[in-house]
This record gives structure tokens, C-alpha cells and sequence, in this order.
């Protein structure tokens, strides 16, 4: 379950990054119930992108930034208190990490869920229910 994190050039301190890309990572299996599942804990991937200060903006106008985008089949943070609670404490994460460089209502988290049947991994396509039993089954 790839997330990517951008982020407006010094608002995070580069050696922050793994730790960053760890915490988020452990949110989102932790919310599932899922850390040390061997399948889904190997394949929660990412990046973290800066973006120069000055090419990030809100209003159209030059604005420090976070945002975390995370793509997920269809049955992942399936449930209302999944979703709150992952955007709650990612947005904490980030916000501790960055220490005041970026404005709390500048740190954005969003979804995107994939299309059933359209999840690839090694050059193979799963659906959700072969996806999910995958996970299920991993030891």
C-alpha cells in the first residue's frame, strides 16, 4: 500500500524522513490490526519528495506544505474510526516532525482506493478478495 509524502523543501529535516516514513507505516497497521503481518508489512512502500521552496501552494499563492497520499484497495481504512483516526495521527506525526515549519491546516492526508482488480504487486494483479486473502494467510 504505497503512501507518498510531499513536502515544501525545510519543512522536514532530512533526518527525520525514516522515521517519519516508519510512523506512518505502523499507523496504518496498527489500524488494521495487521503489524508483523509478513505479507502486508513488507508491501506498505513509499516516498517522501521535497518540493523547492517557493513551487508549493495554497491559494495560488507560495505556502509550505505537507501532504500524504496513500493508495489502498477498497477494504482498506474501510471503516469511519479507521479513516479519523489515520488522518488524526498522521497529521500528528507530521506536525511533531516538522516542529512549527508548516501550519497545521497545511498538512493534508488524503486516500485513494484502487480499483477491484487493478492492485499489482510483482508484475501480478489481485483483487480485493485475493488481496485480502493473501494478508489472511501470510504467516
Amino acid at each position: 500500500m504505497p503512501f507518498n509524502i510531499i513536502t515544501t523543501e525545510g519543512v522536514l529535516r532530512d533526518e527525520t524522513l525514516a522515521a517519519i516514513h516508519k510512523a506512518v507505516t505502523d499507523c496504518f497497521l496498527k489500524l488494521h490490526g495487521l503489524t508483523g503481518n509478513a505479507f502486508l508489512e513488507r508491501h506498505v512502500i513509499g516516498e517522501i519528495t521535497t518540493v523547492p521552496a517557493g513551487r508549493s501552494f495554497a491559494g495560488g499563492q507560495p505556502a509550505n506544505l505537507v501532504i500524504v497520499e496513500t493508495h489502498v484497495p477498497g477494504f482498506a481504512l474501510a471503516t469511519p474510526p479507521q479513516k479519523e483516526a489515520y488522518v488524526r495521527e498522521v497529521t500528528e506525526v507530521i506536525a511533531k516532525a516538522a516542529e512549527g515549519r508548516v501550519a497545521r491546516d497545511r498538512i493534508y492526508v488524503n486516500m485513494l482506493y484502487a480499483v477491484d482488480g487493478l492492485w499489482g504487486i510483482a508484475g501480478r494483479t489481485y483483487t480485493n478478495e485475493e488481496l485480502g486473502e493473501a494478508i489472511r494467510t501470510a504467516h
